[in-house]
């Protein structure tokens, strides 16, 4: 297999060399729509002697044509009218006075096509917070450069500068330009045309039906006239059928034994599922088809995320309930992670649980259908740089934790089975319209017996950042409930950091791993109020920064269990004692509010079992 791939490579770079030079030297970079390409021009794959010095282009991936100025200027090329020594380029994201900053022509053969010298102008460019409202001087205002919190502003240097407001800010220079090159023309491209002199005029070898080029190794650049090439370009073509033909033939061989291969697979998975299925119907869930999906989307219109296992879109049953269908990626997994939602959430019942509303296994397609909650994730309400956070006061995040711990606790007692999520972490809580917690994404959990007290892994799974040590190295321990317990701690500590207002310092070590700062701080009995909202709540960020610690020790064994944290949640914070710390500090930490800390990103040696 590998063979075949490297011979398949091998034949379409040989290919793509023998058409990308056929193309370039008859028709330019995209073939009959752009332009023409001839001396003084040169593209950058042929011969030096095919183009005057400083005419070369290049083409894009997209087949585009593209002139490189002094200063790696480059812009894209629309017209060039070899008669009258003109050439017309554009930028496309229309905005000159980006790609002009600094530019100098004085060393080149281009110029500005102006009617005349005084028709080029200086400008210096200022951002200002706020709009200028004085019009006693000409400016022009930059759209492409501004943004939502400030504008751009071109100022004429002929103009008085002294009468601008002081409050802006200078940016840089653009220096003898075409005034039309800062007008703005809303979505139509401006064209910036450039003219050349002074150099060869081959019009003569055209008259005669031949092309130009300079003299090979001649110093004096002249020019000599050749005919052109029709028998090699045919040949070329030839052969480019050719190579074309010896290509297509293995590559059809290989994508009909990948069809084979791939559908074989793909039968073995489907029948799998619909075995799963069929046992799975005792528990009566809706089944939709692939159609009923598309339909339910509004052909999956509105998008409202996307993971590893598939993309979230909003859907509705009806005018009254809205649902969130997760499409499930074709090329992932063999299943398994659709089986493991279907098999977990079917026996689950809680209020802090996600519920699933249906499910879609339409051949290859598979799609799951959930209660749509509409506060989004509890990620986006504790993260430090969304504004939506101050939403939440203390008391509704003490909320949120008891209610995501209960059901953690359903999950490892309440059920049948016991159930190991492997994925706690802020962005798998959901939150509904009162901002009650729902755990979702259960694509890792695992099933096992209520007095199994440990279950055996291959290989570790969960979120970096979150995974309990024994998940890496069993020298911690096996792998038990504990793992969710651990996850649970550092979500209690990041909604702690979500809402402090400052940071720490280690001296000449940098930054600190914020688990170990907050221990720090409630060991050596600093206030914790200052690292919070003024409105906050001091008691209740201690005492879920003191839960969260007792949840992340190294060992299992020091954790507490979920029944154990839903009581710690549910008593008063006077009656909490501080762990053992699980983290080997350097030294003690100095406390300062102005430097930020470090994330949770902990390293972990890894140990194989």
């Amino acid at each position: 297999m590998d063979i075949c791939l490297e011979m398949l490579i091998s034949y379409l770079f040989l290919f793509l060399a023998f058409t990308v030079d056929l193309r370039e030297a008859q028709n330019g970079c995209d073939g009959a729509h752009g332009p023409a390409i001839r001396f003084p021009f040169r593209l950058s794959s042929q011969p030096e002697h095919y183009g005057y010095p400083g005419f070369i282009l290049s083409c894009t991936d997209a087949n585009q044509t593209v002139l490189e100025l002094p200063d790696s200027v480059k812009l894209f090329v629309k017209e060039i009218d070899y008669i009258s020594q003109v050439i017309q380029l554009y930028d496309p994201r229309n905005c000159f006075p980006r790609l002009l900053r600094g530019l100098d022509l004085s060393s080149s053969h281009f110029h500005f096509k102006v009617d005349s010298p005084y028709d080029l102008y200086n400008y210096t460019l200022f951002k200002y917070r706020s709009p200028i409202e004085d019009g006693n001087y000409q400016y022009r205002t930059i759209s492409c450069l501004s943004g939502p919190t400030y504008q751009v502003y071109a100022i004429d240097d002929y103009k008085s500068i002294l009468q601008l407001p002081i409050s802006g800010t200078k940016m840089y220079n653009l220096l003898s330009i075409p005034s039309t090159l800062l007008r703005d023309d809303g979505d139509h491209y401006k064209v910036l045309q450039l003219s050349w002199w002074d150099i060869p005029i081959c019009g003569h070898c055209e008259a005669k039906g031949k092309e130009c080029r300079l003299k090979n190794n001649s110093s004096k650049l002249q020019t000599e006239c050749f005919p052109k090439d029709s028998k090699g370009a045919l040949s070329k073509s030839a052969m480019a059928g050719v190579i074309l033909g010896s290509f297509l033939l293995p590559l059809a061989i290989f994508a009909l034994y990948r069809l084979y291969t791939y559908d074989k697979v793909e039968k073995e998975h489907q029948a799998k599922i619909e075995k799963f299925l069929e046992d799975y119907r005792n528990f009566k869930p809706t089944r939709y088809s692939y159609a009923d999906i598309k339909r339910i989307t509004n052909q999956f219109t509105e998008k409202l995320g996307e993971g590893a296992y598939g993309t979230v879109f909003k859907g509705k049953l009806s005018n009254e309930i809205h649902v969130a269908v997760k499409i499930l990626k074709i090329s992932h997994g063999n299943g398994e992670e659709f089986i493991n939602e279907v098999e977990t959430l079917g026996m689950i019942h809680h209020v802090n649980v996600v519920r699933l509303v249906g499910l879609c296994a339409d051949g290859f397609r598979r799609a799951l259908v959930y209660e749509f909650l509409p506060n989004d994730s509890l990620e986006k309400f504790i993260s430090s740089t969304d504004t939506k956070k101050c939403i939440l006061n203390w008391d509704k995040l003490h909320d949120i934790a008891l209610g995501i711990a209960k059901g953690i606790e359903y999950l490892h007692q309440g059920c049948g089975q016991r159930i190991l999520h492997f994925d706690i972490k802020p962005h798998n809580v959901l939150l509904d319209q009162n901002f009650n917690p729902k755990i979702s994404d259960f694509g890792l959990a695992k099933l096992c017996s209520k007095d199994q007290s440990a279950v055996s892994m291959t290989t570790a799974r969960g979120t970096m950042g979150y995974i309990a040590p024994e998940v890496f190295s069993r020298n911690f321990g096996n792998v038990s409930s504990k793992a969710d317990v651990y996850s649970f701690g550092i979500l209690l500590l990041e909604m702690v950091e979500g809402r402090k207002n400052g940071g720490v310092t280690v001296e000449n070590t940098g930054q600190v791993y914020f688990p170990e700062w907050i221990y720090n701080i409630l060991e050596q009995k600093e206030d914790i109020r200052i690292f919070i909202d003024d409105d906050g709540d001091a008691k209740i960020a201690k005492k879920l920064a003191i839960i969260g610690l007792w949840c992340i020790q190294w060992h299992p064994v020091d954790r507490p269990s979920m029944k154990d944290a839903v009581q710690m949640l549910e008593g008063e914070e006077d009656k909490l004692t501080m762990p053992l710390n699980p983290f080997a500090s350097a030294g003690p930490v100095q406390i300062n509010a102005n430097i930020p800390i470090k994330r949770l990103n902990h390293e972990l040696e890894i140990i194989p079992e």
